[in-house]
Order: C-alpha cells, then sequence, then structure tokens
C-alpha cells in the first residue's frame, strides 16, 4: 500500500513526493502527463486524471494514505468532491487535504469558498483527514520579482492588515510529517485542522523594504489597486483567474491573513527547526536571479 499524491508536478506536490521519497516511504505521484517530471528513486509514476473517474479509482485501490492537493481551476470542487468519495469507496481511512487559511472568510473568493466546501465534505462526513489551511506562500513573489527587480516597485496589494507569508518548503515538509504520522499510525487518526502561518506578519510596505535591503536599492510599494492588480495579471493569466486573485487581494486587505495564537510554534514543534523567515528566502530569490 502506498501513499498518493495528487498535484505532484506542482511546487508543493513535487516537494511532498521528495519528502516522502526520501523517507524510505513508498509513494506514487498522480500525474496527468506521463514523464513529463523526473522524480526520486523510490517514487512510482501513476498516469490519470482528477476528473475521469476509471483512472482515479484504479490509482486509489493500492492506497493506504492520500495527499490531496488540487490546482485553482474552474472545475477545483468536483475534482476535489469526486476525489474523496472515490477514497472512501477504496476504503482510505488516511487523508492530508490542502486547503487554504480563512477560506470561510473570503466567501466571494471562488477558490477559497471551493476549498471550504471540500472542508465541510470532510467534516460533515467526519472523514479521517489532516486539513492544512497555508497562508500566501513566498514563492507567489516569484510571479513578480522582475518587476521588483527591473522598476523597484513591490506590484502585490497585500495592504497592511497583515500577512504571515509561508515558505512553500515549510508547507511541504509538514504535510510529509501529517502523511507518514498518519500512515504509520495503527489506526486512522482523529480529524485536525493545522493552519500554516511564517514566523511574521508583513505589509506591502514591510515586504517593500526587504526587497529594498536585498537588492541595495529603492523599492517602492505599488498600493491597493486591485482593479490595476487584475489588469495587469490578466495580461499572462485567464481572465476568470485574474478576477480570483483580485478578489482574494481585496480579502488579504480586509481580514489579512493570520494564524491563531501558537500556530507558528505548533508547526516548528512538528518540523522540529524555525519556519523560514520571509528575508531569507527574498535573499535566495535575488541570489538565484
Amino acid at each position: 500500500m502506498s501513499i498518493l499524491v495528487t498535484g505532484a508536478t506542482g511546487t508543493i506536490g513535487s516537494l511532498v513526493v521528495q519528502g516522502l521519497a526520501g523517507a524510505g516511504a513508498k509513494v506514487s505521484a498522480f500525474v496527468r502527463t506521463p514523464g513529463k517530471q523526473r522524480f526520486p528513486a523510490g517514487a512510482k509514476e501513476v498516469v490519470g486524471d482528477l476528473t475521469d473517474v476509471p483512472s482515479l479509482r484504479a490509482a486509489l485501490s493500492s492506497v493506504r494514505t492520500l495527499f490531496l492537493l488540487n490546482a485553482v481551476t474552474p472545475d477545483e470542487v468536483t475534482q476535489a468532491l469526486v476525489t474523496l468519495n472515490l477514497a472512501r469507496e477504496a476504503g482510505i481511512e488516511r487523508v492530508v487535504y490542502l486547503s487554504v487559511m480563512h477560506a470561510d472568510k473570503f466567501t466571494n473568493v471562488p477558490h477559497f469558498t471551493g476549498k471550504h466546501t471540500v472542508e465541510r465534505m470532510i467534516e460533515s462526513l467526519d472523514m479521517p483527514a489532516t486539513i492544512l489551511r497555508p497562508a500566501y506562500f513566498m514563492q507567489n513573489e516569484r510571479m513578480v520579482q522582475q518587476v521588483i527587480q527591473g522598476y523597484g516597485v513591490y506590484p502585490m496589494p497585500i495592504g497592511s492588515a497583515g500577512v504571515a507569508m509561508i515558505d512553500a518548503r515549510d508547507i511541504a515538509d509538514v504535510a510529509v510529517a501529517e502523511l507518514l504520522r498518519r500512515d504509520r499510525a495503527l489506526a486512522p487518526s482523529p480529524r485536525v485542522t493545522l493552519e500554516l502561518v511564517g514566523p511574521e506578519l508583513l505589509t506591502g510596505e514591510s515586504a517593500a523594504r526587504t526587497w529594498h535591503a536585498a537588492l541595495g536599492r529603492e523599492v517602492t510599494y505599488g498600493g491597493n489597486d486591485v482593479v490595476a492588480f487584475e489588469r495587469q495579471m490578466a495580461g499572462s493569466a485567464p481572465s476568470w483567474l485574474a478576477y480570483d486573485m483580485r478578489l482574494m487581494m481585496a480579502g488579504i486587505q480586509k481580514f489579512g491573513m493570520h494564524g491563531a495564537d501558537g500556530a507558528a510554534d505548533r508547526l516548528q514543534a512538528i518540523l522540529g527547526r524555525p519556519l523560514r523567515k520571509y528575508a531569507d528566502f527574498v535573499k535566495e530569490a535575488v541570489a538565484a536571479s
């Protein structure tokens, strides 16, 4: 019996596959296109699609533990609910689901509300699962790094309410720890929810100052105009996604992304090490550019 990782070719999914393989677990990477990515020794590639029931049913037939990661797509909810139903059908009682922080507050943001729907299914059916609720990924900054370095402007309109940005590598490491804990347990573990946060709160202004320090030249915050943000993003992304991201940014400006008291300490106890800091991520990104 193996651990099946969906979304295995993405940033988080590929890191989870690497982490599980490195820990000696029997891991299967669920992919749509064979040979697209090179996986570590010990990881088996399983080809299928989260909207194709026969291929998904076959992939789940020899699985003990499931890591469910859905990309932000128009049919994200369908993919997740079908996968979880088929997992129950296959008798899988060990699940780790990647949701998002404040899915219940950002009620007008399509992919947040979609993930909240999936959480409600897990809770209503009392599925033995870990629900991971990450805040904003530090790695999102790579999408705008050229703008920051080329124009001296930090363009993500995250406002001033405060965002506990988290490194994707920390998200993956927590996911690996939870998958191994559930997979190795003699019986299914009770449902648990973890808020995944970084060790500090960042604002648009403080993020700009961090890039200024790393680059050694002026970087200013571009402001809170989410309409302009949508317009700019629509130049390189589907219009539905650009609008979804605009709504998300408006929600971040209103609510921020804060973990509950002790959330970061809980993660550091799971990881056995400190969480990565934003300044260190920025220095790495600048050095690699």
